[in-house]
């Protein structure tokens, strides 16, 4: 999730529990300052045992170490929720153990809440997973349709040409049409950069807004250009990562 998908995520389960406690504290802003109290336990236990755990000894097949691991950390969280508690008993509570709330001092069921919350946070990443997985899997797919094409069909001065991919050396966008540069000649065509983009297969690789190369025809690169055929053409800040992902 980004920024604003966990900010959003967290203000809902406060928003959630607050009402939750509500309920058995007859108050909503008792109850809220208790949330306040527990959240941070909260909040720590789900990235790290998403984000640590899961990643460090679950995706890598560390079976043993991701359960002993898990075993600390439910160990930890309960400490912290006597910590909590305790706090609890001395702010709201006024040291009056009548005045705390039943369901806030049962541990068992902070506990259920709390991993509750952490293994609702580890389904939602599951299915952000599973979505990119299928979007993956579709992409690679239509790459592998595209590689068994050996060429392009490209409107040329209102006729259609069949060109080779490996002809071509690099695309080049000019205003209002494009150039397509091959060894001996060029073509220009009317069709944008980026819907060729999207027909080219993988060995195409798009450096700039105005450019568009075949890595088999690369002779040298930098971080800053792209040389082919002693034409040396710019890599813009923004394809920057793209192209150096794609070219090592």
């Amino acid at each position: 999730m980004k920024i604003v998908g966990h900010i959003l995520f967290w203000i809902t389960i406060t928003g959630l529990l607050t009402l939750i406690f509500g309920r058995s504290y007859q108050s909503f802003s008792e109850s809220f300052y208790f949330v306040c109290l527990l959240l941070p336990v909260i909040v720590g236990t789900a990235y790290f045992f998403n984000y640590y755990i899961v990643v460090k000894y679950l995706f890598a097949r560390r079976y043993f170490k991701f359960v002993l691991y898990s075993f600390y950390l439910l160990i930890i969280s309960l400490n912290l929720e006597m910590l909590v508690i305790t706090t609890a008993f001395i702010l709201l509570a006024e040291y009056d153990y009548a005045n705390m709330n039943p369901i806030t001092t049962d541990v068992s069921i902070l506990t259920i809440t709390l991993y509750f919350v952490v293994f609702g946070l580890s389904f939602i990443r599951l299915i952000r997973f599973y979505f990119h997985n299928q979007k993956s899997i579709s992409y690679y797919q239509d790459e592998v349709e595209k590689s068994k094409i050996d060429s392009i069909t490209i409107k040329e001065n209102r006729s259609n040409r069949q060109v080779f991919f490996e002809d071509i050396r690099y695309i080049e966008s000019l205003g209002d049409y494009v150039t397509i540069h091959l060894f001996n000649e060029k073509i220009i065509t009317k069709e944008k950069i980026s819907s060729l983009e999207n027909r080219m297969p993988q060995i195409f690789v798009r450096i700039h807004r105005s450019f568009m190369v075949n890595r088999l025809h690369i002779s040298s690169f930098n971080k800053e250009q792209i040389t082919i055929a002693n034409q040396t053409l710019p890599i813009s800040r923004t394809y920057k990562q793209k192209v150096f992902s794609s070219l090592n």
